[in-house]
């Protein structure tokens, strides 16, 4: 309920508004204090997520409007763990997912904007009065799982939906459209084969951010893309813990950085495909993954440019099993399969 300035009658004793006042300033100084500060992924995607969509800023009776309107339901049967969250979004997508759940918004902002980073501009595509569902679990670790993400885009003209699914004979689940079509690019020849997600790009908001991130359990295999010669070995290893430096016959030197074991040797000539690592959680580093980054005559160059890019297609056999789950997940957020757009 608003307080109005004009219901402070001249009657009322100095001290007790002092009091109120310092009471408030000790309260919020605290909160600031206390709250939790987001991982790294997290600020990353955040700071490419926390443009304004609307000019100035909303009004309360406005903001209260829209959080009536976003509603986190448990759902029933599942535990009590997997949740829906709709709503739409307000003045940023950031803004949206901290305004309406308890916990865990810092790593759900980046979890989503991930999602839909490959094929929209979260700058500039995501709008006002957009509409965001997710079904999402938090985990204990404090990290969230997502089963499906979707956002209904009036630049697009329709819903994007998104879908977790783990297709047969692979190592980790991925993200798919309706469809059957892989959400996230891979690289052709990249370094690293199996990897449950890119957690970075090159250019993220992060600040020094130079090259690709593959969340990978450790000992994963690590290739060289190209034939080439090993420069160095472990250089650096505060920071980049266990490294490996690989210059192609065109000039390109890539890095592999964080690994678990180096099984090559500076000056030692690889094949393109050749194993010169395993992945692993060495130097600074927020978790077991691989950082990949390429260079040329002294500019760091985008891995996604330089390698191109391709997109897994979910075959006949493969699809039956989707469609089920696809079925699953649209029950569970609530709608049904002649509801689906994609």
């Amino acid at each position: 309920m608003l307080l109005r300035q004009d219901r402070y009658r001249s009657y009322t004793p100095p001290y007790l508004l002092y009091s109120l006042l310092g009471a408030s300033l000790l309260l919020n100084l605290y909160m600031v204090m206390t709250r939790p500060a987001p991982d790294a992924d997290a600020e990353a995607v955040i700071a490419e997520l926390s443009p304004e969509v609307a000019e100035g800023e909303q009004s309360l009776q406005e903001r209260s409007a829209a959080a009536e309107r976003m509603t986190t339901t448990e759902l029933l049967g599942g535990g009590g763990e997997w949740q829906v969250m709709q709503g739409d979004v307000t003045r940023t997508l950031a803004q949206t997912f901290e305004d309406n759940l308890q916990q865990g918004a810092e790593t759900m902002t980046a979890t989503y904007g991930r999602l839909f980073m490959w094929d929209f501009n979260l700058r500039r595509d995501i709008q006002k009065n957009d509409t965001v569902s997710v079904l999402w679990r938090p985990l204990d670790d404090g990290g969230v799982e997502v089963d499906s993400a979707w956002l209904g885009s009036a630049k697009k003209g329709h819903t994007v939906k998104i879908y977790r699914y783990k297709a047969p004979g692979e190592r980790y689940h991925s993200f798919w459209y309706p469809d059957g079509t892989e959400v996230p690019l891979r690289l052709q020849a990249g370094p690293i084969e199996d990897y449950e997600q890119i957690t970075s790009l090159y250019r993220d908001a992060r600040k020094n951010h130079q090259g690709m991130d593959f969340k990978t359990e450790v000992g994963t295999p690590v290739f060289s893309p190209k034939a080439g010669t090993v420069t160095r070995v472990n250089w650096q290893t505060s920071a980049n813990g266990n490294c490996v430096e690989v210059r192609f016959a065109d000039g390109t030197l890539a890095r592999f950085l964080h690994l678990d074991e180096v099984t090559v040797k500076a000056g030692q000539h690889v094949k393109a495909g050749e194993s010169v690592a395993t992945s692993g959680n060495t130097g600074r580093s927020s978790g077991p993954h691989l950082h990949y980054e390429l260079g040329r005559n002294g500019k760091t160059l985008d891995p996604l440019d330089y390698h191109g890019t391709l997109r897994l297609q979910l075959d006949t056999a493969a699809m039956k099993g989707f469609r089920k789950e696809v079925n699953r997940i649209d029950r569970m957020m609530g709608v049904s399969s002649d509801d689906v757009e994609g």
